[in-house]
């Protein structure tokens, strides 16, 4: 093979594909069959990811080879490329993604034109994402419907205008009220749940009370002892009628549920639908995903948080240490807003309509217990609002005496940074608690890789060291917190389908902030001395990866 001789690269990586890849995975699907292959590594194999990663794997190593192969033959051809680079490059510097995106998708466009550019086109782009605008745009006049305390009721009756509120709250709250058609709820109790121990057994406890129906949307089920001990009461209660729905997103269970499940739920009696079906083809219509964590109740009662339906959540498996994550129960009037939220996927994935005011439950009596104010909002990636990023910010900008952080992952654009930055330079306390163990190893390098800028502003930084803390918390000024499924990161912010719960002055804002500081006693304080010791390679990776974030 001659030097520079594209065809007998591409071939030879033809050959390594059908002659080591494929005969590796056959051979390891033999040993699964013998019983000679440990259980963690027969699980991967028997999902989907595997076949799905080398069916994508061999289309872009097809469209490497054509277009080079046509380019070396073709010199028209080498101009048409060339053009649709430039034009590929200056569609991106004028549209309205985030700058961090646009970054790191020059990046790889510089470095290497033609084939940048073509995955821009697969993968980058927003075809998906403006089919899905199109219908979910359609649906808005049909949640509003279902909402109509969305019509701003009078001051002094739980209403953005309500004069008990202080100006953040009147600030905040009418944001979510008119961008992202969230009502501000008032006779409604809320619990906080520190641990997925603890959800587990209340969720359990309210699925028992379920008289009409249950609706269950999460990014990850697996089965084990949590989900099914959950199906176990799933299937008893669609027996007994009541109206029993399950959403999970087939990407984030590709590894966990085989094929088709949803049949399996169906011959249950659950009803069944299934986010973004995954498909073994070069597209962006992967990037959209569910990441929300519901259960709604009847209509009055609704858990939400960073607690998915497996068994790491609950501590019954080892995956990276102690897995640290929280949840929130409300029990009141803002549970219609889950419902809603539900409801609103339920017929975009289904495309059942109906009246969605048939599943309100009757008014609600006086709820023992409640006190404050609570919004839940939902966040979707292409209504033209970064509500989960606004609301970060908001808090940030507002807060004055503290600031108590819990994520998973610190991927942050340049926004969230100079407002962390000004927030402390500025004399608030603020403080953000991240995994020591990292449950990917290049998304851990880039949470790190923000540690000394943060740090240098005076944000105080520490690691969760038994384990993995996935929670998504903010807790202010004994007054303020947000509890839901936004990580900070850049899927979260801007590709995903997220839900949260902005609270104001309900009892659980207490218990948010002990659970923080108590947390923190298990952790290691980063400072600069910490992050100067850590390995060079990682710091390094950590520099790369910062910039390809946004694609991660």
């Amino acid at each position: 093979m001659a030097p520079g001789d594209s065809s007998g690269g591409f071939f030879l990586w033809i050959f390594s594909t059908i002659f080591v890849a494929v005969p590796w995975y056959t051979g390891n699907m033999a040993k699964i069959a013998g019983g000679r292959v440990p259980r963690k590594r027969k699980r991967l194999f028997l999902s989907r990811s595997v076949p799905v990663i080398l069916s994508l794997a061999l289309q872009a190593g097809f469209i490497v080879f054509a277009v080079t192969a046509l380019q070396k033959s073709f010199f028209a051809f080498y101009l048409v490329t060339i053009v649709v680079t430039v034009a590929v490059t200056l569609w991106i510097l004028s549209s309205r993604d985030n700058p961090a995106y646009k970054l790191a998708w020059m990046v790889p466009i510089l470095i290497f034109p033609v084939f940048g550019a073509l995955f821009y086109l697969f993968w980058g782009t927003d075809r998906l994402a403006r089919k899905m605008r199109r219908t979910l745009d359609a649906m808005t006049e049909h949640i509003c419907a279902a909402l109509p305390e969305l019509q701003l009721p009078a001051p002094g009756d739980g209403s953005v205008m309500d004069p008990s509120l202080d100006a953040l709250a009147r600030h905040q709250g009418r944001y979510l009220h008119q961008y992202a058609f969230s009502p501000l709820w008032v006779n409604t109790r809320t619990e906080y749940l520190p641990t997925g121990e603890v959800k587990f057994r209340r969720l359990l406890e309210e699925l028992e009370k379920a008289e009409n129906y249950i609706f269950m949307e999460y990014y990850i089920i697996e089965p084990g002892e949590m989900w099914n001990t959950v199906l176990e009461v799933l299937e008893r209660k669609a027996a007994s009628g009541v109206d029993v729905r399950v959403i999970y997103d087939d990407y984030g269970c590709m590894k966990t549920l085989p094929a088709k499940y949803s049949r399996k739920l169906g011959k249950r009696g659950i009803k069944c639908a299934v986010f973004n079906p995954i498909r073994p083809v070069l597209s962006a219509y992967i990037n959209s995903r569910d990441h929300r964590k519901i259960t709604v109740i009847d209509g009055r009662a609704a858990f939400t948080g960073g607690i998915n339906i497996a068994d790491e959540y609950i501590n019954r498996v080892d995956k990276y240490g102690h897995w640290k994550d929280v949840a929130i129960f409300l029990e009141g009037d803002a549970a219609w807003s889950f419902t809603v939220m539900f409801l609103g996927m339920w017929e975009y994935l289904r495309g059942e309509k109906g009246d969605f005011l048939q599943y309100r439950p009757p008014s609600l009596p006086e709820i023992p217990d409640a006190s404050g104010f609570v919004q839940p909002f939902a966040d979707r990636p292409m209504d033209g609002e970064s509500v989960g990023e606004n609301v970060y910010l908001s808090l940030i900008h507002r807060a004055e005496r503290f600031l108590y952080i819990t994520t998973p992952y610190l991927i942050i654009d340049n926004e969230l940074t100079i407002a962390l930055s000004l927030a402390a330079k500025g004399g608030t306390d603020v403080r953000i608690i991240t995994p020591h163990r990292g449950d990917n190893f290049f998304v851990h390098a880039a949470t790190r890789a923000y540690y000394r800028q943060l740090i240098e502003c005076g944000v105080k930084i520490y690691e969760y060291t038994p384990g993995f803390i996935h929670s998504k918390c903010f807790v202010a000024d004994d007054r303020y917190a947000v509890v839901g499924t936004i990580n900070m990161d850049f899927r979260s912010l801007y590709l995903h389908f997220e839900c949260g719960v902005w609270l104001y002055e309900t009892q659980t804002i207490a218990a948010i902030k002990r659970d923080f500081l108590n947390t923190l006693m298990a952790c290691e304080e980063i400072t600069e001395e910490v992050v100067e010791k850590m390995p060079v390679f990682q710091k390094f990776l950590g520099r790369i990866m910062r910039i390809f974030s946004p694609l991660l």
